[in-house]
């Protein structure tokens, strides 16, 4: 297996890419991020993100989109105009980063998320890409004396939902993510490196509780290709922060 990719999410720095979308993708390059994940376009023309994605050697590897949970007569057109922004750009994955559940969820409300995710993996599969799904810890709560994601990716044909685990949000689920990455091993192509401080706070990567390195040890061992930064608290900046957050991956021989 080839060592995994250090890559940006980029909502992120969504302070930033709100006022200069293409001048903050070349300081992720310049900090010295290898690939970047999309959380939006900004109307940007999807040729001038392949034309500076190439430019600066960066990889993009996937993007997250949200489904269109709702107006569901309208989600299948909605995807397919997604898909064809991915394809062009050279997107190759696909990630819904979050649907919504009760906040007391029963097992039909999750046997129709799981349909609903199958129904738009099998149509990005078919488009040639691939689709999954990205955590919080709501899906760690217990339905039927099994965690909320356990059902979706038991339910689901791998071919048709990978798991993109955001390893802070599942341990402030009540896990530990190095357990998790091992169970999916192999279906665990990207993940989320995000860090929690005193409560949900999150924090810089490798700065907070989150054990981290555990699954940094084994990444290339399950499978993962692209371990992904992403913060939402600064105690600063967002941009100083993704710059700190390297940190973590240098002093580990990633960089």
């Amino acid at each position: 297996m080839a060592k995994p990719i250090v890559g940006l999410q980029l909502y992120t720095l969504r302070d930033q890419t709100e006022k200069d979308f293409l001048g903050t993708i070349r300081k992720v390059a310049d900090m010295g991020y290898k690939a970047i994940e999309f959380a939006g376009y900004y109307n940007t023309p999807a040729h001038e993100i392949k034309a500076l994605i190439e430019e600066l050697g960066l990889e993009a590897p996937s993007a997250h989109v949200g489904l269109n949970f709702g107006e569901p007569e309208n989600m299948a057109a909605d995807l397919d105009k997604q898909i064809a922004t991915a394809k062009e750009i050279g997107i190759q994955y696909i990630i819904v980063p979050w649907a919504p559940l009760p906040e007391t969820p029963t097992a039909d409300d999750v046997k129709h998320l799981a349909e609903t995710l199958q129904k738009a993996g099998k149509q990005v599969t078919e488009a040639g890409l691939k689709f999954g799904y990205h955590n919080h810890d709501f899906e760690f709560k217990l339905v039927d004396d099994k965690t909320i994601i356990d059902h979706l990716l038991e339910t689901v044909p791998a071919e048709y939902l990978i798991a993109e685990f955001d390893l802070g949000w599942v341990h402030m689920g009540g896990y530990k993510p190095v357990d998790y990455v091992q169970r999916y091993a192999g279906r665990v192509p990207l993940a989320h490196f995000k860090d929690f401080g005193q409560g949900r706070r999150d924090t810089e990567v490798g700065k907070g509780v989150v054990d981290l390195k555990s699954v940094l040890n084994i990444a290339e061992e399950v499978g993962i290709q692209y371990m992904i930064v992403e913060q939402e608290e600064f105690a600063s900046s967002s941009l100083e922060s993704a710059k700190i957050c390297l940190e973590f991956f240098r002093e580990n021989g990633y960089l």
